[in-house]
């Protein structure tokens, strides 16, 4: 351990995981280092069962009910990956997929007036939803039809709109959409967790419809994808990425200390070691002096014996609850996953609401969630600290990723992971940048 890197990376999150295969790739020396014996960090998939239990204090363990422990893989943060979405892109790129599967999530669903309703996904099925009525479906039709045309560098497609300066409740107000569907579009599909968009530029919004339709468009059922075996799959995959790459990793290795010269990271300390570095990457975990609290997220990991009601027995779905329909700032997602995807055991689902804390009593802000998934045959519940770094990194060359948040999908996470290389490297990130080089190590040209 006692040698020079270019990068040290801490802790094994998918983040962290993906940083650290995209600079092995590009030719830097990398030690990754975790302080557990698990890859994952706050994003790992919990096996077996019985380790569950322990982590959230439950000392009489699993009932015989729940089948054998090691049919379960739990995540600990729930998101699925939009099919056309930033993360598919980089897992293609450097070709991670070929150590993963997927599965198309079966359908998304959004809540409204107490009842869930399927999203719209095609023309036909928005031509038949009960989400709104006729008039209301032509006009949103209409609206589908604009953003899917809309070109940001085709003045043309514009339709009066200006990009960078009209704000999307303007745009609502051209196509005259009531306030049900501006919530759905605004939640459903654009994923935004709460209304300050309405006022910004519709540029960043129109964006996010066509990602949701692209994806969409791809497998058609939802434009949401999702690993077998759970997302810890994820992070493991980069780290074979970076490891055939030349990446040394140590998991179950104590941290010690970082060390300073000068303000700039020199090295880390660990067990009487000093690995040196010139940059160094890591999650709030290791660096609680140089991140600040940005508010918390309760996830509800909930056990069930059976899907959810109003989901056409949809063995994995996600539900979205806009935040006007239940009198709140953020949206409250469901992620249900089950046994057809390696994570439970036979018969079995798992269904995680999850949202941004906004009390004094977060169990009670995720009800109008839970009220859906009842009967639950057990719930654990989480309640996380989000942090972010307090500074960019350029003076110390010390890069904090922020925590997961409270999306049921990675774009953020992926524009964090975006936004690090670009601070590190100096260069935009470029996807490029990804692909396995000509001739990797095992000696194959590229097919």
């Amino acid at each position: 351990m006692d040698e020079e890197y270019d990068v040290i990376v801490l802790g094994t999150g998918l983040t962290e995981c993906i940083l650290s295969g995209i600079m092995s790739v590009n030719g830097k020396k990398v030690l990754h280092m975790d302080r557990n014996p698990y890859y994952g960090g706050e994003s790992s998939s919990i096996t077996p069962l019985e380790e569950l239990y322990k982590r959230f204090q439950l000392l009489e363990g699993p009932p015989e009910a729940m089948g054998r422990g090691r049919d379960w893989n739990v995540d600990l943060i729930p998101k699925f990956l939009m099919a056309n979405g930033q993360l598919v892109k980089m897992l293609l790129y450097t070709e991670v997929t070929r150590y993963l599967d997927f599965k198309v999530v079966e359908g998304s669903f959004v809540y409204k007036g107490g009842k869930i309703y399927k999203v719209p996904s095609t023309e036909t099925e928005a031509l038949a939803s009960n989400l709104m009525g006729m008039f209301e479906k032509r006009r949103f039709r209409k609206f589908l039809v604009f953003v899917a045309n809309f070109d940001e560098n085709d003045p043309k497609t514009f339709e009066g709109v200006d990009p960078q300066n009209t704000s999307m409740r303007d745009v609502y107000r051209k196509f005259d959409l009531g306030q049900d569907v501006i919530d759905f579009t605004g939640h459903a599909l654009a994923l935004y967790r709460t209304d300050d968009y309405l006022d910004q530029p519709c540029l960043e919004t129109i964006n996010r419809i066509k990602l949701y339709s692209e994806s969409l468009a791809r497998y058609g059922k939802s434009p949401y994808l999702y690993p077998l075996y759970g997302l810890g799959e994820l992070p493991q995959g980069f780290a074979r990425l970076s490891a055939i790459y030349g990446g040394t990793y140590m998991l179950n290795k104590p941290v010690d200390g970082i060390i300073m010269e000068n303000g700039k990271v020199v090295g880390v300390k660990s067990e009487g070691e000093v690995a040196r570095c010139k940059q160094l990457i890591c999650d709030p975990s290791y660096i609680p002096e140089r991140v600040r609290k940005a508010g918390q997220v309760i996830r509800v990991i909930c056990v069930l014996s059976h899907p959810i009601k109003n989901t056409n027995d949809a063995n994995s779905c996600q539900i979205i609850i806009p935040q006007n329909q239940v009198n709140r700032k953020s949206d409250i997602y469901v992620c249900m996953i089950s046994y057809a995807h390696n994570v439970a055991a036979q018969g079995k689902y798992i269904a995680i609401a999850s949202t941004t804390v906004e009390t004094a009593e977060p169990e009670k802000e995720v009800e109008p969630a839970l009220e859906l998934l009842e009967p639950i045959d057990q719930k654990f519940v989480a309640i996380s600290d989000l942090y972010e770094p307090i500074d960019d990194g350029s003076e110390s060359q010390v890069f904090c990723s922020c925590s997961y948040d409270a999306t049921t999908h990675f774009e953020t996470t992926c524009n964090d992971i975006k936004d690090i290389y670009k601070r590190m490297a100096g260069s935009a990130f470029d996807f490029e940048n990804m692909k396995r080089k000509q001739n990797d190590v095992f000696g194959e040209a590229d097919q």
